[in-house]
Order: structure tokens, then sequence, then C-alpha cells
């Protein structure tokens, strides 16, 4: 999710649920040690709780950044071992380190020693030609040994070669059962499942007790492309009222956060690039689309704009009948 889960997309999606941990984009060592952090690392207290997500493969870099992302008071650290992309290859982390468990674990082990909250991996079920019931399962036994405190599993393969980024979240098949087979053989271990998750609905399917006693289930760019869906994680998940009655109501709760970004110096873009998605199947969502896309990168554009394309909307309860449509 790197360049779309920012700090202006998290504080939007808290606005959506009040319950559900939020992710960084992927940072890696090297930006966090030598980039600007106030920049990068930056986030509203409105958007906890939120994990910081890195990527590397240097237990020292990554105890160092672990320590700085615990002092800017993120609740988790969350290593990426789920990426496949050439870049982050030719960085030696990602997807690539499924190959090296040993090293992940004295990562992990260094960063859990830096820290007293909570340390975690986000890895595939195996890569190119590994079985992934052996790459998995051995796999989670050496990070569960270094202390990680949970593993979230995509539940596909990665293909390094031969897959662009896009293909690997498409192409190689999804194995839910494995990442349920996984937690019944580490009862103890908080076992997370991701990939190709579409609604809040289906990830209550797969927390159902019947199928394995799963202790989350993260989406991605379900939550992302269509972050209405996200208005029935509190209470189809946590048993809690919706955040809001309507996700039109959410999106005018934001305009107050839009007008103090933007007295800082942020573009409006930069905020209404995240809510394009926010309305589907109901009057007025193309013409609130393209009200936003037009307007908000025009030279001077404010606050207005996304309460004009607002007005386009028609209000649309968050019930479960919308939320499913």
């Amino acid at each position: 999710m790197m360049e779309w889960t920012d700090r202006h997309c998290r504080f939007f999606h808290r606005l959506l649920t009040r319950r559900a941990l939020l992710y960084t984009e992927m940072l890696t060592t090297g930006a966090v040690l030598r980039g600007d952090r106030d920049r990068l690392l930056g986030f509203d207290a409105f958007e906890q709780p939120v994990a910081l997500q890195l990527g590397g493969s240097d237990p020292q870099a990554l105890a160092q950044c672990a320590t700085i992302g615990a002092d800017y008071g993120y609740a988790e650290i969350n290593l990426n071992v789920g990426c496949p992309s050439d870049r982050v290859q030719e960085g030696r982390f990602g997807a690539c380190l499924m190959l090296e468990p040993r090293l992940v674990g004295d990562c992990v082990a260094a960063m859990k020693a830096a820290v007293k909250i909570p340390v975690t991996v986000k890895c595939r079920i195996g890569v190119d030609e590994q079985a992934p019931e052996q790459a998995l399962f051995s796999f989670a036994d050496m990070v569960k040994a270094a202390g990680a405190d949970a593993l979230v599993v995509h539940a596909r393969k990665a293909w390094l070669k031969g897959l662009s980024p896009r293909e690997n979240r498409e192409v190689p098949p999804l194995d839910y059962q494995i990442v349920h087979r996984l937690k019944a053989a580490h009862p103890d271990l908080a076992i997370v499942l991701n990939g190709g998750i579409a609604s809040v609905e289906q990830a209550q399917d797969q927390l159902n007790a019947e199928l394995g006693n799963l202790d989350g289930v993260m989406m991605g760019r379900a939550a992302y492309h269509e972050p209405w869906r996200l208005l029935a994680v509190d209470p189809l998940l946590f048993d809690d009222s919706p955040a809001f009655a309507t996700a039109k109501d959410a999106a005018l709760a934001l305009i107050p956060y839009i007008e103090r970004e933007m007295a800082k110096g942020v573009r409006l873009n930069s905020i209404t690039r995240h809510v394009l998605g926010l309305f589907k199947a109901v009057p007025g969502a193309r013409a609130y689309r393209r009200h936003l896309s037009v307007e908000a990168v025009k030279p001077g554009a404010t606050a207005s704009v996304m309460a004009d394309a607002l007005a386009l909307v028609v209000d649309t309860p968050a019930d479960s009948t919308h939320i499913a449509a």
C-alpha cells in the first residue's frame, strides 16, 4: 500500500471505523533513518491504533527504526515480508526474505529487544518453488521463536520473477485453508488472514470460530478503493454502533481536517484522492467523483470543493444492505 495509506488516508479511514487497526504504508529503514522523519512518521493521534510497517533486512537498522516508531507513538511495529516488487527485492526486503527465515528471526528478535510495543510480521505462504506447507510453517516457527507477537499471512504465493506486483496479487491462487491450519498448529500465536478479502462480510466469514479461530483479517485494496465498506466494521466485527450513520456524514466530518491541513500548506488533492471511492451505487456518486477529480487539483482549490462534491450525493444509510451492494 505504498503511497496509498498515508496519514490523510488513515485519518479518513478512522472516521469510518473506530475499532480497526490501521497500518502505515511500508517505509524502508533507509527512509526512516535518513529521511524527513516528521513527514514520513508524523500522524494525528485520532488515527490510533495505528501500526508502523517497515521494510528492511538489517536487524540493527530495524531495531533503530522500531525505537523511533515507538517514540513517535505507534501502537505496533510490523515487518513486511510480503511485497514482491523488483525494487523491494533489490533492497533485500519484502517477500524475498521468505527465503531467509533465520534472518527474519534475527530482525524480529532485535526489534523485540528494542521496544515494548508489539512486533509483528506480514508474509506470504511461500515464494517461487517453495512448498507452502513446509515454507510457511517453518517460517512461522522461526518468527514465533524470535518473539513475534503476530503473523499476518497473505494467503497466496509470491513469484519473485515472471509476475508483476499486480499479477502477484491476482494470479497465484489463494489458499485460506493453509492459514487456518497454521492457526490450528499455533493456537498461542496471533494469526491474521490477508489477501483477496473484498468485504467485511467475507472477513466475518473467515473469523467464524468453526473455521479455526483466526485472530483477525486484514483488508487492503478493497478498503482503499471502496472505503464505504469500512462503515460495517464496527457493527459486524465488534458489535458496536457504526461510526457514522451514513458515508456522507463521515465525509462531512473530514472537512474540518481538510481545512486544518490546508492551513499548513497541504494541497487539497493530497487528501481528496483518498475519498474518491466513498460512494457506490448511490445517486450522485459519479458526479461527486467527477467534481473532486476536476476541481480538487486546480490551483487555489479550497475545502469548499469537498462540500460542493458532497452536495451532489444523496444520503444512504450505513446499513448492511448498502454495505453489501
